[in-house]
């Protein structure tokens, strides 16, 4: 669907984005918030005088508005949420967890842009799930990006899906990622330190900024490569694209990542994905409160990249010996305030869910502090 507005003179100085949200209100697209008509901005959907713009632009009397609407954004994603065939992988399951390993390219829970095919739609089929999270994203404890694969926590109940969201503000679960970067990491391992906030200029991203929440990783090289890193990555805190975000301020964004890194999947490593996989969670189990490690094997994109990881050390594969935390990571884990990590964050509600490439310009953010 395409609407056209024309800006009178009281709109003269207002934002695009807060004019057409209101413009749309009062001709029955009530439903189009705010935050997709940004996303709609970024994506070239909407226009001033046959223009792209950003959804910043400050607009002058007699401009032209132009919005190409896709159907998605039509109507409420509830209203298109239908149970759909369950094919995903079972890492662990009982009364009270279902933990699957979710497949790179599939979004979490229906949003806008993705109203069939996600994760949640086919836990529907499967059998009862938690309410916490409300209709839009039953059992849903926490989130993976749409093109990061591996370990997913679903609750199966009410009792299990609070303590999990207890665990996660508590800063008690522990989550291990592998991860493929652009560049040779000369550090054996590191500690990356930057404040993550959301993108001023560009509201589908997140970058360092000194306003930001605190946000800590850590990470160690597995195997270098002659243009590109394997790396453990180990996120001390939760934020939105916090890997991501991280690897690339140190100047090694993650291999495929067209947000934060190269315009398109480096075709050198032999994938058309992002190189980020969930590897390991480890937690309490919200009912017995017995340790809890689950594993998600490794995708055959990675395991193709370390075969001879195998050869010299088994345990990488075999993911057997894993790491124990360091006394100054648990200390910091103390320090820090917690905050909500769970689904019942604001997080990225409301998000158009575009697949757009960012304009990738220089951040002129503070370098995040890094400790080896």
């Amino acid at each position: 669907m395409i609407r056209i507005f024309y800006v009178s003179p009281e709109g003269a100085g207002e934002r695009l984005d807060r004019w057409l949200a209101a413009q749309c209100a009062r001709t029955g697209l009530e439903q189009l918030t705010r935050s997709q008509i940004q996303a709609l901005c970024a994506a070239g959907a909407v226009r001033v005088n046959n223009r792209t713009v950003r959804a910043a632009a400050v607009l002058h009397p007699g401009d032209c508005v132009e919005i190409t609407v896709p159907d998605d954004l039509l109507q409420k994603p509830e209203a298109k949420i239908a149970p759909e065939p369950f094919t995903l992988s079972i890492l662990y399951e009982d009364a009270a967890l279902l933990v699957i390993d979710k497949p790179a390219g599939m979004v979490v829970h229906p949003a806008a842009g993705h109203l069939k095919g996600t994760v949640v739609h086919q836990l529907l089929a499967r059998g009862p799930l938690s309410t916490v999270g409300g209709a839009e994203r039953p059992g849903i404890v926490h989130r993976l990006d749409e093109g990061t694969s591996g370990v997913l926590v679903i609750a199966k109940t009410d009792e299990a899906h609070r303590n999990l969201i207890e665990q996660f503000k508590n800063r008690a679960v522990e989550k291990i990622y592998i991860a493929l970067v652009h560049g040779v990491v000369t550090e054996d391992e590191g500690r990356i330190e930057g404040p993550i906030g959301r993108d001023p200029a560009d509201r589908q991203r997140m970058r360092i900024l000194p306003s930001g929440k605190p946000a800590i990783t850590e990470f160690r090289v597995l195997k270098r490569f002659s243009q590109e890193t394997l790396l453990e990555v180990r996120p001390l805190t939760g934020r939105m694209h916090q890997i991501r975000v991280h690897l690339r301020a140190i100047g090694h964004p993650v291999v495929g990542d067209a947000l934060y890194g190269s315009k398109k999947p480096k075709e050198s490593a032999g994938t058309g994905r992002m190189m980020l996989h969930a590897w390991q969670i480890a937690l309490a189990h919200p009912i017995t409160q017995e340790p809890l490690r689950v594993i998600a094997p490794w995708p055959p994109e990675f395991a193709s990249l370390s075969s001879d990881l195998l050869e010299s050390d088994p345990t990488v594969i075999e993911q057997r010996e894993i790491r124990q935390p360091d006394a100054h990571i648990e200390q910091h884990k103390r320090d820090l305030a917690p905050e909500e990590e769970s689904q019942n964050t604001q997080g990225d509600q409301g998000r158009c869910g575009f697949s757009e490439e960012a304009r990738l310009d220089d951040d002129p953010a503070p370098i995040p502090k890094t400790q080896r």
